[in-house]
């Protein structure tokens, strides 16, 4: 609201076991105009969630974020006031300072990473960070499956998108457990 936008909220469930479901109902009960809810049947995965959260937006940039709080909304005017200014499609969070456990999370990721932007040409340091604001004729054209949530700056880049990556504030965890390891990694 400070920034005086027209913003949906898209609560995407992806068969929680707690009272998110409840939560997010209850928000989107109370602000029919501002704030939906998308519940899966059950978990299957972040990619189909974003995805999911992908089709049912309505606006033309959308930002996307992990519901943990591990990742900082306030980050999101900053993202998109860099969009606006600067021209950019798409602005990709980097958790520079990331509060993460360095051998079993950090590690891994930074490997992970670096074999991604070798491979594929599209170097920024944080594929695993969901923090990421897109133009949504950016995502028009991707379907999203498996992992390939991680994939979206390459798919963008692609499709001739102008991408550039922005540190954010990243928090250690306080809500849920981690369904990330080392074997989540390699695959």
């Amino acid at each position: 609201d400070a920034l005086a936008l027209r913003y949906e909220i898209i609560y995407v469930d992806d068969g929680s076991r707690d009272s998110s479901v409840q939560k997010i109902t209850e928000l989107a009960e109370a602000a029919p105009d501002k704030v939906r809810a998308v519940l899966l049947r059950r978990n299957f995965g972040q990619t189909a969630a974003i995805q999911a959260g992908i089709d049912h937006a309505n606006g033309a940039i959308i930002a996307l974020m992990d519901a943990d709080l591990q990742n900082d909304p306030h980050d999101i005017p900053l993202m998109l006031d860099q969009m606006e200014k600067e021209g950019y499609d798409l602005v990709s969070g980097w958790r520079k300072n990331r509060q993460d456990r360095a051998i079993t999370r950090k590690l891994p990721s930074k490997i992970a990473n670096r074999l991604i932007a070798r491979v594929t040409g599209v170097h920024i340091h944080d594929y695993g960070c969901t923090l990421k604001t897109y133009r949504r004729e950016v995502l028009d054209h991707v379907r999203l499956y498996g992992e390939m949530h991680r994939f979206i700056p390459v798919l963008a880049n692609a499709a001739g998108a102008n991408i550039v990556e922005r540190v954010v504030n990243h928090r250690a965890r306080i809500h849920g457990k981690a369904k990330y390891g080392l074997w989540r990694t390699i695959k």
